[in-house]
């Protein structure tokens, strides 16, 4: 097993322009990673949505469910930038990732995306930080990093949303903004 060697700060911040560059109308789902329980990934290529559970077999509607934290969204460069391979990305304990612009700007809270032809989400005002598996997996300058006025600005540790239609997601699904 190789060793992962954590970026510093400089070089998480050579990152920034390529993260910058996303589409801010229209991208795609990446991947998406079901938690059934904790400390668990299962990788999927398909997935269902549901108003009611969220990620329909994920960990969510167990203990503490927040529904403006029901579902999260990770801006897939950012995850490849601190994970620096895509087999270490469902370890920053989103559901989702994207290769779309997250930023504030581009979805502020209240915004909906579709995912797909049937999935809607809203982007709800519960920020996103990360916790110490964050610090631990990718280390504490990536943790500073997400966080940092740039990296909040460009919601860089992800988004939470709520799930207002349900439906069936695929990985190579279209992600944009309806509202």
């Amino acid at each position: 097993m190789s060793t992962v060697i954590h970026l510093n700060h400089d070089q998480l911040v050579e990152g920034l322009p390529e993260i910058a560059a996303a589409s801010s109308d229209e991208g795609k789902l990446e991947m998406i990673a079901r938690r059934p329980v904790t400390d668990e990934r299962e990788l999927l290529d398909e997935a269902e949505l549901s108003v009611e559970v969220g990620l329909v077999g994920d960990n969510w509607s167990q203990g503490k469910a927040n529904r403006d934290c029901q579902l999260t969204l990770m801006n897939s460069r950012a995850a490849q930038l601190v994970a620096q391979s895509r087999d270490r990305w469902a370890l920053a304990g989103d559901q989702l990732y994207v290769d779309f612009d997250i930023g504030e700007v581009n979805l502020p809270a209240g915004t909906r995306v579709a995912i797909g032809d049937q999935a809607v989400v809203e982007v709800t005002a519960e920020p996103h930080t990360g916790c110490s598996k964050f610090i631990s997996r990718f280390g504490l300058d990536a943790m500073k990093f997400v966080n940092s006025p740039s990296g909040r600005a460009l919601n860089l540790r992800g988004i939470n949303t709520t799930i207002v239609q349900g439906g069936v997601i695929r990985v190579g699904d279209t992600i944009r903004k309806i509202s």
